[in-house]
């Protein structure tokens, strides 16, 4: 087992370090492609490590668990190399485990890491195992923030540039106004914390962003797309077009030239290298569900959903909910735009009786406004270029505030029955 560099001098009232804790969970990057054999004695820490296989953040990881300790382990890797990583649960009392540890160490390679996850809350035995080259002691129960967490330790570099934030907009249904929402969103969060975002159209036929910043970029999305081996900062320098001083963008051809048929990691080589290069990444992705819509909703950091208040929207958004908290068991719930509230002669489901069978509430309601929007979208400006005072333009900020992290969605008091519920509810 290889030795690591690890501070322990300040550990002196627990063995048990706890890197993350459960309401930083949504902050841990994405592990990087290594392998892990956990080995679990307990049915708890087995259904743990189960349910971390399952999350967004460990998709590149090779996970293998198998049920049993030491022996098992000692079994296996007699004829088989180790992996990256160890996650070995321990019975053994402090006095008997690090003989107990002894034929492992004989089987291991030596860049393999080794984390335990033992019973006994002993300083002694921590630093003991740290001297003697384990990557870190856990005290059971562990859960699955302080194993995902505990890997990250390990395993990624903490002097690499943090990832950008992705946030990615969705319709619940085609002309709700996702995009409108989305090029606004990306406006304001590059305007208001003069922070650099990328904006990058993914609807490859018909694409609005370039309308909508009044740009015609001759190079974008496709050639990202179609090209990743090439893909890095330099070619994604090229294909970026400005829109303003802290804005750019990654249009869509927006052209019928060719049909578009797309892997289902399509999108994620471009995706990586963008976040590495902005703060935050606004996806704008069309109304649609394939393969790659599904592993794109899977890796990215927030997800806005925008519908309008009629009932093919809420049944298209509590769809997606379902979806999407299956897809992300433990991420938040997608932000909820309500959009075109108000509009005249159309008979509307009101939002509080919208939002009950989704048990989510908005994060804001966007009211009707046909002369605002559409002066700002025939002219190619935003509306906080428009009319910066108006209802409209505060709200774009306050949905910019929420999905950047910079404030918490205030609480309201849960909605009457609507008896929506039980219709949504039918098989």
């Amino acid at each position: 087992m290889s030795d690591i560099a690890y501070h322990s001098e300040n550990q002196t009232e627990t063995a048990s370090v706890r890197p993350s804790s459960a309401e930083n969970f949504e902050k841990l990057r994405p592990l990087p492609r290594i392998s892990v054999q956990a080995f679990a004695e307990s049915d708890g820490l087995l259904r743990t490590i189960e349910r971390c296989g399952q999350d967004r953040r460990m998709s590149k990881v090779n996970l293998r668990i198998t049920k049993g300790g030491v022996g098992a382990a000692v079994n296996m890797f007699a004829s088989a190399p180790t992996p990256n990583l160890i996650i070995m649960e321990v019975a053994s009392t402090s006095h008997d485990l690090m003989s107990d540890l002894a034929p492992l160490a004989e089987v291991c390679d030596p860049t393999t890491k080794v984390v335990l996850v033992g019973h006994h809350n002993d300083i002694s035995l921590y630093r003991e195992l740290i001297r003697n080259g384990i990557s870190e002691y856990m005290v059971a129960p562990v859960s699955m923030a302080d194993i995902i967490g505990v890997i990250a330790t390990i395993f990624v570099d903490p002097d690499a540039e943090p990832l950008g934030r992705s946030i990615a907009f969705l319709g619940a249904k085609g002309g709700v106004g996702s995009s409108t929402i989305a090029h606004n969103c990306a406006w304001d969060i590059s305007r208001l914390f003069s922070s650099e975002t990328i904006l990058a159209d993914l609807d490859l036929p018909f694409g609005t962003a370039n309308i909508d910043f009044d740009q015609d970029p001759a190079q974008g999305m496709a050639e990202a797309v179609y090209a990743p081996d090439r893909l890095d900062e330099v070619f994604l320098d090229r294909l970026l077009s400005k829109c303003s001083e802290h804005l750019s963008l990654l249009a869509a051809p927006a052209t019928l030239e060719r049909t578009y048929e797309l892997e289902r990691s399509a999108f994620s080589p471009m995706i990586e290298v963008v976040r590495r290069n902005a703060p935050v990444t606004v996806l704008d992705v069309p109304h649609a569900w394939s393969g790659w819509t599904e592993t794109l909703m899977a890796e990215v950091d927030e997800i806005v959903l925008t519908a309008v208040p009629d009932l093919a929207n809420l049944r298209n958004t509590k769809n997606l909910f379902d979806a999407l908290r299956k897809l992300r068991p433990n991420d938040r719930p997608p932000h909820l735009v309500l959009n075109q509230v108000g509009m005249p002669k159309r008979p509307e489901i009101a939002p509080a009786d919208f939002c009950e069978p989704l048990e989510a509430e908005p994060c804001a309601i966007v009211t009707f406004d046909s002369q605002l929007f559409g002066n700002a979208a025939n002219s190619g400006r935003m509306i906080g270029e428009m009319e910066p005072k108006s209802a409209a333009a505060e709200t774009f900020s306050q949905i910019a505030h929420i999905v950047t992290g910079r404030v918490e969605m205030k609480k309201r008091r849960k909605p009457g029955l609507s008896g929506l519920k039980s219709l949504l509810g039918r098989k």
